[in-house]
């Protein structure tokens, strides 16, 4: 068997932490060792003995304890932790996290950790909106620290909007989420290895009209996209994910744009540079419509309708062109149903970039609707051929290549 892994729980003030009582108990029940941390104003909203009952460890609140703090104990408790978590994540606790303030054991733990954090913000509507709540949010961020949530919903104060605390269940799910990246470290990007650097990922199909209620698509589901976008914040990296349309909630932590088409992504993206990354995941239309119909078209007696087609951008190809405004590194994808290898190497030299990352999507391979993905990583250098991995897996993957090009 191997050592649990450590999560130490920061509780600051506010209603939702009666949630995280149940997220240590969901997170017990995975075998992780929760060890927490309680501010004055959190112990206004459940008590220590509750949080230590279902924790089974001690509960930490006073920085100047006699005994913890005859060894040092809030460095020790930075420290021995895999992770570190902060929920409810007030706006207070936030703002402090962003000064460098450490005026009680929470802030003081926080700042002398070398430990991956992440916090789930609850707040007000318009707490959560403030200029200086963004600000401060956007310099956690670009420090490593990883978001989740908040969502949308009904508050304690009796309003309604963005700033409601995760579920515990959503919560415990994030936190298990990544301690299995940490515990697979071969596969896993270093905790901050992209901080300082900024990222554009695009995800999912296009959907081009061809009147007001039909559209040409493809199958893409915009899964490894969206992990792929995932992956980099969690190294670190400031990231604005161009969506196409997809069922997929949007990633924490980074920027989400939506778009429906081809120009309508190119424009998003060209909006999102300067970025040091581009990762070019969606599988967008080759062609469009030319001439899109105002009205529906109607199904006329022994004819059928005839559409004219035109060429879309190729945002791969634009964003890999020289000149000032090219990200420093720009990869692509290759969805091929024959000659997968051959094809993505001829099309890294067509289009400009950097890599091309090959699968196959023929048929009965499931790859665009499932969860798993077997990438051929082509280069000036070669190919690299991955293993079939889940595409969260593959994401990380790519998280640390990219990692690792930027340290040479």
């Amino acid at each position: 068997m191997t050592d649990p892994q450590r999560v130490l729980l920061i509780l600051s003030g506010g209603i939702a932490a009666y949630k995280c009582l149940e997220t240590i108990r969901l997170l017990r029940r995975a075998g992780v060792a929760v060890r927490c941390v309680m501010t004055k104003a959190a112990e206004e909203f459940v008590t220590p003995l509750s949080v230590s009952a279902l924790s089974e460890d001690k509960v930490y609140t006073d920085l100047f304890s006699l005994t913890d703090e005859a060894e040092m104990g809030h460095i020790e408790l930075s420290r021995s932790a895999d992770l570190l978590v902060v929920a409810p994540a007030s706006a207070d606790i936030l703002a402090r996290m962003t000064a460098g303030i450490a005026n009680d054991i929470a802030t003081t733990v926080l700042l002398a950790t070398d430990k991956p954090v992440m916090a789930a913000p609850a707040m007000n509507v318009r707490m959560w909106h403030h200029p200086a709540t963004q600000a401060n949010l956007k310099t956690l961020q670009a420090r490593g620290v990883t978001l989740v949530g908040p969502v949308e919903g009904d508050m304690a104060c009796g309003e309604h909007g963005l700033g409601r605390m995760v579920e515990a269940q959503t919560l415990a799910d994030a936190i298990l989420d990544r301690l299995k990246r940490l515990r697979n470290a071969d596969n896993t990007p270093s905790i901050n290895e992209l901080t300082g650097k900024s990222a554009l990922v695009t995800s999912g199909p296009t959907h081009e009209p061809i009147d007001p209620v039909r559209y040409i698509a493809n199958r893409s589901s915009g899964r490894q996209g969206h992990a792929i976008a995932k992956a980099l914040a969690e190294a670190g990296a400031r990231v604005t994910l161009v969506s196409g349309p997809t069922r997929l909630p949007d990633p924490d932590g980074l920027e989400t744009i939506h778009v429906d088409s081809a120009e309508e992504m190119l424009a998003a993206c060209r909006n999102a540079l300067p970025a040091d990354i581009a990762v070019c995941a969606a599988a967008v239309a080759d062609w469009r419509v030319a001439g899109q119909a105002d009205q529906k078209l109607k199904k006329e007696a022994g004819g059928l309708p005839s559409l004219t087609l035109a060429e879309n951008p190729d945002i791969l190809a634009t964003l890999s062109k020289p000149g000032i405004g090219r990200p420093a590194l720009v990869v692509g994808f290759a969805a091929e149903t024959e000659n997968v290898v051959d094809n993505a190497a001829a099309k890294r030299l067509r289009k400009g970039c950097d890599w091309i990352l090959a699968n196959d999507v023929s048929v009965g391979t499931d790859t665009f609707g499932g969860d798993r993905n077997r990438i051929h990583a082509v280069s000036e250098h070669g190919v690299e051929d991955w293993p079939e991995m889940s595409k969260e897996d593959v994401a990380a993957k790519l998280a640390r290549r990219i990692g690792a090009y930027f340290r040479q």
